[in-house]
């Protein structure tokens, strides 16, 4: 699957619309950024079955704002709607790679539970 741009008119549709998303925080002027994005397109096409957005972060100053993205590239895997990583930094293929297979085999049901336990807790 190719990558989508995601938007402030797309963004919340794309989250709640799709199981598993994988977000990439960058802008034109970064150079991390540059050197990561054939990373984050090549992994794309291995995996159709997870939705690949990139947030621009000079254009969608809100999305990145929301998620209080202070450095790129940030990378965020989001699974049924849980932001399940979150960290700035670029990764090589292998990492990114292995950080995607992980989060493919979270148990989901486990996390919501252990997510509801915290809330009822605080």
């Amino acid at each position: 699957m190719a990558t989508v741009d995601l938007t402030k008119e797309n963004f919340e549709a794309t989250i709640t619309g799709n199981d598993f998303v994988i977000i990439d925080f960058w802008a034109p002027w970064c150079g991390p950024c540059q050197s990561f994005g054939p990373v984050f397109s090549e992994v794309s096409e291995a995996h159709p079955d997870i939705v690949f957005g990139k947030v621009n972060t000079e254009a969608e100053t809100e999305i990145a704002g929301h998620f209080q993205v202070r450095s790129i590239p940030t990378l965020m895997i989001m699974r049924e709607q849980v932001i399940l990583y979150a960290e700035a930094g670029a990764l090589p293929k292998s990492g990114f790679e292995e950080l995607i297979n992980k989060a493919r085999e979270l148990d989901m049901a486990e996390v919501h539970k252990e997510i509801a336990a915290g809330e009822a807790a605080s």
